[in-house]
């Protein structure tokens, strides 16, 4: 059975996204951008909403041959193209590269995913990450706090039918006082 890992950066105040889906605050220092580098390199696919999907397909397909990008950042961009990805989105019509499109049921499909044998997935995405969040199909929680305050915007945690426990796994600092908390589900 395969682990499902919800990870994300995320305000203080618990928001992935500022009001007008703004992320201008994550901007991650080079040691963070490597962790997410290494955690990308772990997983053996990549699941997607819609609007995350949309940011990174806008950016990553080409972010190796963006001028003055790093070397994890070109790093980055050839994991990205090589992971396999599942989109989930009933409003668009296709997606390119080795990504697949489910319009359908993503609890079903997460299940159905998880059920196989493999390597880790992992989840992103606040909208499609709270369903599979409900259905109890998520295993580990990596939350980037960064420090900084938007006061709204697209919450990280969606509201759950019953209490969900974890166990702290690891924590960790990067510069300029972000914090990762890693928490395993207690099943």
């Amino acid at each position: 059975m395969r682990k499902l890992i919800f990870g994300m950066n995320l305000t203080l105040d618990g928001y992935i996204a500022a009001p007008g889906d703004d992320i201008g605050w994550s901007a991650p220092s080079d040691d963070l951008f490597q962790w997410w580098l290494d955690q990308e390199r772990a997983s053996e696919m990549s699941l997607y909403g819609r609007k995350l999907w949309t940011t990174m397909s806008s950016y990553w397909p080409t972010g190796d041959q963006h001028p003055g990008a790093t070397p994890a950042q070109i790093e980055f961009a050839r994991n990205w193209r090589d992971t396999p990805k599942v989109v989930f989105s009933s409003t668009i019509d296709e997606v390119d590269g080795n990504t697949r499109l489910v319009g359908g049921d993503p609890v079903a499909e997460i299940t159905r995913l998880k059920a196989e044998d493999g390597g880790p997935m992992r989840i992103g995405g606040a909208t499609l990450a709270g369903a599979a969040m409900r259905a109890g199909l998520i295993d580990e929680y990596a939350i980037v706090t960064h420090p900084v305050l938007v006061g709204g915007g697209t919450p990280f945690f969606a509201a759950v039918d019953g209490w969900v426990k974890l166990n702290l796994v690891e924590t960790r600092t990067f510069p300029g006082g972000v914090v990762l908390t890693r928490y395993e589900t207690r099943r």
